[in-house]
């Protein structure tokens, strides 16, 4: 919107409907499920405090009111582009050239270009990976299952098992590390495990999946914990072990955008180190925390860079981190041993 407000011609291409991740498949919709969730757990906390009976929570409502707010989105933003005329593509992006791109056989030049395509599961390599479901499949999901095996320890693992447990679901996470949100101090993580314990979440840490395989209706997740072979059977597998920059189908070879290791190159200003026309913000950029407030941050920044030269340079360090579980956790800052490490003293 800045940027077509200083009188440059400005196009948005999606292949997704047009709300972004956080308003339609992230933080927006979860809330709302959260908010539900929340609500169970007052309740069961209140319990011979002159609260009597626990509610239940109605899978199918909760996930109706969660679209009351989702569903309109699309629309809106498409309504908000035509106002201001911007134009407004559907479809999957691919560089043609270093400044050019073609979305559905529509050619497009532009003298710069922003890549903001978000994030994807990263790929484990495991056999059985096909039936893993990701967040936005969990947010869609029409009925809740018995039994939900979450596979890794992040953000969405926490969220999710928080929001499942209350509902009803008999939840098991399978972490590869140590412990769970590795971004968060152990201390705090160590009381949310107190309340995860209390709602029967099962977290099992240092146990790493090898394979997912059909097991009736539903599946048989084998793991690897201590050097010796575990299974568990569940009805449904969750995908929460980390997200790599959605780069797939772009063609950034033919726009020169250099990619090691997964991620873009890019220099101190988010732009692509190998094509000057071509910038980066939020998930795809990963130079920050995969956070929403990080994709606005670079989104300012990045703008700032084109309309006045490069001078703007990302700065995380107030970045705040909420994990909305129940009891949610919060932090800002550096933890204490990313303190340690550079050398700062509480004392």
């Amino acid at each position: 919107m800045r940027t077509h407000a200083a009188g440059r011609s400005v196009a948005v291409i999606d292949y997704k409907p047009f709300g972004g991740t956080c308003a339609l498949r992230g933080c927006d919709p979860k809330k709302m499920l959260v908010g539900g969730a929340a609500a169970i757990d007052h309740a069961r906390r209140m319990q011979d405090k002159g609260i009597a009976g626990m509610p239940l929570i109605d899978w199918p409502e909760l996930i109706a009111f969660k679209r009351s707010f989702t569903d309109p989105v699309p629309e809106m933003h498409e309504d908000s582009y035509a106002e201001k005329d911007i134009a407004a593509f559907h479809g999957q992006a691919r560089f043609t050239g270093p400044n050019s791109v073609e979305v559905e056989g529509t050619a497009l030049e532009g003298a710069h270009i922003l890549i903001a395509t978000g994030a994807k599961p990263v790929t484990l390599g495991i056999p059985g990976e096909k039936h893993l479901i990701d967040n936005e499949d969990f947010l869609a999901l029409e009925s809740l299952p018995e039994r939900i095996v979450m596979v890794g320890g992040g953000y969405i693992a926490a969220e999710f098992s928080s929001i499942a447990a209350r509902a009803n679901a008999k939840v098991t996470v399978l972490q590869r590390g140590d412990r769970m949100l590795t971004h968060f101090e152990p201390e705090l993580v160590g009381w949310l495990m107190e309340s995860f314990e209390a709602v029967g979440i099962d977290v099992r840490t240092g146990t790493e999946v090898t394979s997912i395989e059909t097991a009736g209706d539903g599946y048989r997740i084998t793991a690897s914990s201590g050097g010796q072979s575990v299974t568990i059977e569940a009805d449904l597998v969750i995908h929460a072990a980390g997200r790599v920059p959605n780069l797939d189908g772009l063609d950034l070879d033919a726009a020169g955008v250099a990619v090691k290791d997964r991620r873009l190159q890019l220099n101190k200003y988010l732009q692509s180190v190998s094509n000057s026309a071509v910038y980066a913000a939020g998930d795809a950029a990963q130079v920050g925390p995969p956070l929403t407030p990080v994709s606005s941050h670079d989104a300012k920044l990045v703008v700032s860079n084109i309309l006045e030269g490069n001078g703007h340079k990302p700065d995380y360090r107030g970045v705040p981190r909420v994990a909305f579980t129940l009891p949610p956790i919060a932090a800002v800052g550096l933890s204490e041993e990313e303190a340690q490490r550079q050398g700062l003293n509480s004392a």
